[in-house]
């Protein structure tokens, strides 16, 4: 895909479902990237620093706001729907847009867990993902020891499609991943 104006357009109106919405990072959200940055593998995964200062979270939240102008993707702040506080983040990255592809990565806040946040999430974004023309297939890759996450993803509507060993290096190690997707119903043959 071109990266030269052909990434879609935010969305007019924030994604939204269950207690959550998908909006844009703001500053005030460097508190949640504090808080995510002292889970001992979202670090490991992402450029957000271990144990983070203010100053590195908020140069996060900037990293965050490029994705869509670098034409990347989009990357959201999980908000409480009702008090507008962060509470994690989500992406849709759609390097692979021009054959329909889109992938999802997320993390909810150490102290956000536990109440099916990461699902509202997924489901969300992937409402909005079927909101841009061509794209077919949302994919997720899944640690197999993950089981908070791959409840999340089939939750939302996921299905494994099988694991890719020695996937993804992490921390210098290469990691095997669960493959999960979601297609779009009008697609499908």
């Amino acid at each position: 895909m071109s990266m030269s104006g052909d990434i879609p357009p935010w969305p007019c109106s924030d994604p939204e479902h269950g207690r959550i919405r998908l909006r844009r990072f703001t500053d005030l959200d460097a508190a949640m990237a504090m808080d995510l940055s002292q889970d001992r593998y979202v670090p490991t995964v992402g450029s957000l620093p271990p144990h983070a200062t203010h100053e590195e979270a908020l140069a996060w939240i900037e990293r965050q706001r490029q994705r869509h102008v670098e034409g990347t993707g989009f990357s959201f702040s999980i908000a409480d729907l009702e008090t507008d506080r962060s509470v994690g983040n989500i992406g849709l990255w759609i390097r692979e847009l021009d054959t329909g592809r889109a992938q999802v990565g997320y993390a909810v806040a150490p102290n956000e867990r536990g109440h099916r946040i990461a699902s509202d999430a997924l489901c969300a974004l992937t409402a909005f993902a079927w909101t841009i023309p061509h794209l077919h297939r949302v994919e997720l890759y899944i640690e197999p020891w993950n089981a908070a996450s791959i409840r999340t993803a089939e939750r939302a509507g996921y299905e494994r499609e099988g694991l890719l060993r020695s996937h993804q290096e992490i921390a210098g190690k290469r990691c095997d991943m669960f493959l999960y997707a979601a297609i779009r119903e009008s697609t499908v043959r």
